[in-house]
C-alpha cells in the first residue's frame, strides 16, 4: 500500500526519491520540506561539505498545484558538489585513481567483496550518509500526511560522547532547534560542544544518542498477528537501516532487563477521561501495537568511520599495511542523525496508518479515522450495556 525508494551517489549529479501510496489531495508546503533539509545540514561538528550544499526539493511527478495526485511522487535533490568532481563521478565518463584502503567501520571492504569492486569509490559513494538527505526529504512529505491525521514527531540529542543530558519525559522543541547540538539542556549542550572540539583536535570522531517522540498516534496501529507487522519491529527496522545506528530502544529499553515486573509495566486506572496509565515505561507500544501513549524511541549512533587521524588499514591492491582512506567528512553527526531518525520514523508510520485508515484521498482517510476513533470510544460502553 505504501513504499518508497531512493537513488543517487554522494557526489553524483543528484539524489532521487519516489513515494508511492500517499492519498490524493494532500496539500504540501514546500518551504517546510526545504526547512527539514536545512535542519539535516546543521548541527555542531558537521564538515566542510555542508557549506557547499544548499539542499532544496524539486518535484517531478505526483503533485499538481501543490496537491498530491494519489500517483507516485518523484522528487530530486541536486548535489552541488558534483560540479567539483564531475570528471570522477560523471555517470557515463567518470574515472580516476581508485580508492584502495578500506575504512574500519565503513561499508568499503564488505561492499568491495559483495560487488566485486576493485575501486572502493563504487561502494562508498552509495553507502555515504549523504543519501539520507533524500530520506529527510521524503520524510518531510510524510510528516505533512501524519500531521493531517493528528500525528507529530520530534527529537532531541541526549548524548554526544560522554556528555549526557538529563532524561526528559517531554521537552520544548523550540529549545532543541535553538541549540547547535539539538539538546534542550544548556549546560549539557555546552559539554557536548566541548566534547566535539576535543575530538576534532585529536583527529577523532564521536557518536552519541538521540530520542524520537511520536505524539497523537491512535491506539491499535501495528499488529500482533504476524511478526513483520509489529509496530516496534517496523520502527526499529527503519531506524537500524540508517548508516550509523547500532541500537534502538523502546520505552525503558535495556533498563527493563534489570527491573522486576512490578516496576516494568504501566498500570491501568479509571480517570476523569476514561482509562489512564500510571506511566509510559512501554514507550507507547504493547504487543506490537500503539497503546495511545507517546511513542518514545532511543537511538544510539556510532562515531563515523572517517577519521582525520586515520585508523590502521590495508592497501587492497598493494597487499600491504596502510592507513585508512581519508574522505572529507564530519567530526560528529549525532544532531543531524536525529533529524534523519525523525524522517525514518515518519516513513515507517505511514504504512501502518494507511492500513488502518487508508483511503484514496485525504478527505476519505480522515473520514475513516473519525469513524474508527468514534467506534473505539463506544466499544466498552456498548458491551457493558449488554448489546
Amino acid at each position: 500500500m505504501f513504499r518508497y525508494l531512493t537513488a543517487g551517489e554522494s557526489h553524483g549529479p543528484a539524489l532521487v526519491g519516489i513515494l508511492d501510496g500517499l492519498p490524493a489531495r494532500l496539500k504540501l508546503d514546500v518551504e517546510r520540506i526545504n526547512a527539514a533539509l536545512a535542519r539535516r545540514q546543521g548541527g555542531y561538528g558537521r564538515g566542510a561539505r555542508m557549506k557547499i550544499e544548499r539542499d532544496e526539493v524539486e518535484f517531478l511527478a505526483g503533485v499538481r498545484g501543490g496537491l498530491t495526485l494519489g500517483s507516485p511522487i518523484a522528487v530530486v535533490v541536486r548535489n552541488r558538489d558534483y560540479e567539483n568532481v564531475r570528471a570522477v563521478m560523471d555517470p557515463l565518463h567518470g574515472s580516476g585513481k581508485p580508492i584502495t584502503n578500506p575504512r574500519p567501520g565503513h561499508a568499503d571492504y564488505a561492499g568491495a567483496l559483495k560487488y566485486g569492486e576493485r575501486d572502493l569509490r563504487n561502494v562508498l559513494e552509495r553507502a555515504s550518509a549523504r543519501e539520507t538527505a533524500m530520506r529527510v526529504c521524503l520524510g518531510a512529505i510524510c510528516a505533512q500526511f501524519l500531521e493531517a491525521l493528528g500525528v507529530a514527531t520530534r527529537s532531541y540529542v541526549h548524548r554526544i560522547g560522554d556528555a549526557e543530558a538529563p532524561p526528559f519525559e517531554d521537552w520544548v522543541q523550540a529549545d532543541v532547534e535553538a541549540s547547535e547540538v539539538r539538546c534542550p539542556d544548556v549546560p549539557s549542550a555546552r559539554a557536548m560542544v566541548a566534547a566535539i572540539e576535543a575530538a576534532k583536535a585529536a583527529g577523532d570522531t564521536l557518536g552519541g544518542q538521540y530520542v524520537v517522540r511520536v505524539d497523537g498516534l491512535p491506539a491499535g496501529i501495528g499488529s500482533n498477528r504476524q511478526p513483520d507487522t509489529r509496530l516496534d519491529g517496523l520502527l526499529a527496522g527503519a531506524l537500524m537501516a540508517m548508516q550509523t545506528v547500532k541500537a534502538v530502544e523502546v520505552g525503558l529499553g535495556t533498563e527493563v532487563a534489570s527491573r522486576p515486573g512490578s516496576q516494568a509495566h504501566d498500570i491501568f486506572a479509571f480517570g476523569a477521561v476514561g482509562v489512564v496509565r500510571g506511566s509510559n515505561r512501554a514507550g507507547g507500544i504493547e504487543g506490537g501495537m500503539s497503546n495511545g501513549q507517546p511513542v518514545i524511541l532511543r537511538v544510539s549512533v556510532k562515531p563515523i568511520p572517517t577519521l582525520m587521524k586515520a585508523l590502521p588499514s590495508v592497501d587492497l591492491h598493494a597487499g600491504t599495511a596502510a592507513p585508512a582512506a581519508i574522505v572529507r567528512s564530519d567530526v560528529c553527526v549525532v544532531p543531524a542523525a536525529a533529524v534523519v531518525g525523525e524522517a525514518m520514523v515518519r516513513l515507517a508510520l505511514v504504512g501502518p496508518l494507511l492500513e488502518k485508515y487508508g483511503g484514496d484521498s485525504i478527505p476519505e482517510t480522515l473520514d475513516n479515522l473519525r469513524r474508527s476513533v468514534a467506534a473505539a470510544g463506544t466499544l466498552f460502553e456498548t458491551q457493558n450495556s449488554g448489546a
